[in-house]
């Protein structure tokens, strides 16, 4: 890290030129060739897949329906006679197809209410690229009486960009003036975040050219690249400034900023890139396109902050501390100080009403369901949401569940024995080999998931049962028995890593202990407030399947930063003093200030999108700000100090290892970290 300080600094124009080259580059290569956005994953060797590769080019599903609503009737003349002409300017586009293909039909709808006030008719999509010709056509429909919508994901109206990460940069803004009373020392953590999420969003554009994602991935690389490149930023700011203050020049400050905070920077940049692989465990598609979002966001602004930042450092010099607040003592490190004494008087007591807490929060989290978002959770200005309730309306919940069997031969009596399962609304013969099968119930209700599982159970072997919905209920049942095997992976890889950086075998285990009691504490409240929909905000349903492991991979890698902030110090003071209690409350105190600082700007970004339209997203959002939010305020303030202090000098055994005091040289060379 000090060689890189170094070169930066002597080439500080060209590194910010070169900076500047990249993020051009970058936004010009991802606007003429952007990779494309999937909407579907499959998941090889299930049977819903199985039925697919038996169906082959046999049968295509739409890309979406237009749904067609008139109160009147819309079967009457004059909406048929308009519904025709929107439905030939749509098949007229190139790559579309659209109209009844059922022989027989009600033309030109394929399907139409027993009320007769809801129609429907299938749109295939060849080019994707053409749902936006498609909406703007439904979008430009006039017709006394008469209203036309769009299903399918293909159609949905994506989430306003700019708005959130506004919001969370203003947030940041706002606390990183609080914590620096300077402007300029404030502006750097914001333009490193800024920077680094721009080259981070464009590579991964461009990579979707290789691996196809979902269009909510780049927001995935947003929330996170913004999140930590800031916080990242903030520690060398705040390192660099505590150097300056010391009567340090400027060179030798950085250098100093960049060997103590810096390297913590790399560290934490790596752990939470690493954890965050473990999302590949989500098949090779969607979990592929998942990591590649989480590095790309991490990794532009950990590089970012580790040559970037130093560079704009060496140029500003003393000016950082210009237009700002007059400086003022802080009270933090007394207040922490006092809060340890606290802590370390009474550690049973605090330590057993912080767990108390925690346990209270995780409860819900017995309750998890894994499933997958549907229209029904988008706002009802999008067309989707609006068809999606109509059709419900028109045809029954079950109508948005629709179930295909299908079979290597004739069916013979499955679909007859279909029929007459209990959660059965009606089962509709496409062929020899393939029926509809159409529920009693929608797609997030739990009986509809049983009946798959009652059909598959009861059906003749060669029968397979697929669909939407099954393949939803496939890809949940593979995430969660693929969750356990990430979850010892990452705990295992971050113990032996922790372990060797502290020469403890005790110290690891309580950071695994109590990061898994804060990130089960944020799934208790994301099952609350999403699943039992306890603040009734209309969201009740299964949580999006994905969301479970990708919120365990990220608050994993994000709370061991924290636990290595702090722990760092800890041991560095017990190393030099060899008292355990002196070291917990001058640990804490020369951490909590930055700490602070860092988890509030991560809780506001990450709170920002959750406000969201799209649910998954949302979810988020309110996972990783409850995650953070806990993490800094009863994790690390109340249970790692009584923790450490309960366990007294015991924390920093380890076998074949005589503890004793080392040498300022020594504890500069093993404990890098310096003053946060």
């Amino acid at each position: 890290m000090t060689a890189l300080a170094r070169c930066c600094l002597a080439r500080a124009w060209l590194v910010v030129a070169a900076w500047a080259i990249a993020v051009v580059a970058l936004a010009l290569g991802a606007a003429s060739a952007p990779g494309a956005t999937r909407a579907e994953f499959e998941l090889p060797g299930s049977e819903s897949g199985r039925a697919l590769e038996l169906l082959g080019d046999e049968f295509t599903a739409p890309s979406g329906e237009l749904v067609v609503i008139a109160p009147g009737g819309v079967r009457r003349e004059r909406v048929r006679t308009a519904v025709d002409a929107l439905v030939a300017r749509i098949a007229a586009l190139p790559g579309v197809r659209a109209g009844a293909t059922r022989p027989g039909g009600d033309a030109p709808y394929e399907r139409v209410a027993d009320d007769g006030t809801v129609a429907t008719m299938p749109i295939h999509l060849d080019d994707p690229d053409q749902a936006a010709a498609v909406a703007k056509l439904r979008a430009g429909f006039r017709e006394p009486g008469v209203t036309v919508e769009l299903s399918g994901d293909e159609f949905a109206e994506p989430a306003p960009g700019g708005l959130a990460e506004g919001v969370g940069l203003v947030a940041a803004a706002v606390i990183l003036f609080v914590a620096f009373g300077s402007l300029i020392a404030t502006a750097l953590p914001l333009l490193i975040g800024v920077v680094g999420v721009t080259c981070g969003v464009c590579l991964l554009v461009l990579l979707q050219n290789l691996i196809p994602s979902p269009d909510f991935a780049v927001y995935v690389t947003i929330m996170l690249g913004l999140a930590v490149g800031i916080d990242y930023a903030l520690l060398v700011v705040t390192r660099f400034r505590t150097s300056l203050a010391a009567g340090l020049p400027v060179p030798d400050a950085v250098v100093t900023a960049m060997a103590t905070a810096g390297r913590s920077v790399l560290y934490a940049g790596v752990t939470v890139i690493v954890t965050g692989s473990g999302i590949l465990l989500l098949g090779p598609e969607l979990g592929a396109a998942l990591a590649v979002a989480v590095a790309c966001g991490v990794l532009a602004v950990l590089v970012a902050s580790l040559t970037l930042l130093p560079a704009l450092l060496g140029m500003i010099g003393t000016r950082i501390d210009r237009f700002g607040l007059p400086r003022r003592r802080t009270d933090a490190g007394r207040i922490a100080t006092s809060w340890s004494g606290v802590v370390r008087r009474r550690p049973g007591l605090t330590g057993a009403l912080a767990l108390g807490l925690l346990a209270a929060l995780a409860l819900p989290a017995a309750d998890l369901r894994f499933g997958w978002s549907d229209a029904s959770d988008r706002p009802v200005t999008d067309t989707t949401r609006r068809a999606h309730d109509a059709i419900v309306r028109g045809f029954g919940p079950g109508a948005e569940a629709s179930l295909l069997l299908v079979a290597p031969g004739p069916l013979g009596d499955a679909a007859e024995r279909a029929r007459r399962t209990p959660g059965v609304a009606s089962v509709i013969p496409l062929g020899d080999r393939t029926a509809v099968v159409v529920p009693a119930t929608g797609p997030q209700d739990e009986r509809t998931e049983r009946l798959v599982h009652r059909l598959r159970a009861d059906l003749p072997p060669p029968v397979l049962v697929t669909g939407a919905v099954a393949a939803g209920i496939d890809y949940a049942e593979h995430v969660l028995n693929r969750l356990p095997y990430l979850i010892g992976a990452v705990l295992l890889a971050s113990y032996l890593l922790l372990m060797l950086l502290f020469r403890s075998l005790l110290v690891p285990l309580q950071a695994i202990v109590l990061n898994l009691l804060s990130i089960g504490a944020a799934y208790g409240v994301v099952v609350a407030v999403f699943q039992w929909d306890v603040l009734g905000l209309g969201m009740a349903g299964p949580i999006d399947a994905w969301v479970p492991m990708m919120l365990f991979v990220v608050m994993y890698g994000m709370s061991m930063d924290y636990e290595v902030f702090l722990l760092s110090r800890v041991h560095e003071e017990y190393l030099r003093t060899g008292d355990n209690a002196r070291a917990v409350a001058q640990g804490l105190a020369r951490s909590a200030r930055v700490i602070t600082a860092a988890a509030a700007i991560m809780f506001c970004v990450f709170a920002a999108f959750g406000a969201f339209d799209d649910r998954a997203l949302r979810t988020m959002g309110v996972g990783l700000a409850t995650a953070v939010l806990i993490d800094a305020t009863v994790v690390r303030l109340v249970l790692v100090p009584a923790a450490l202090e309960l366990f007294g000098d015991r924390n920093w055994w380890f076998p074949g290892t005589a503890r004793r005091r080392a040498a300022p040289a020594e504890r500069q060379a093993v404990w890098p970290m310096g003053d946060l």
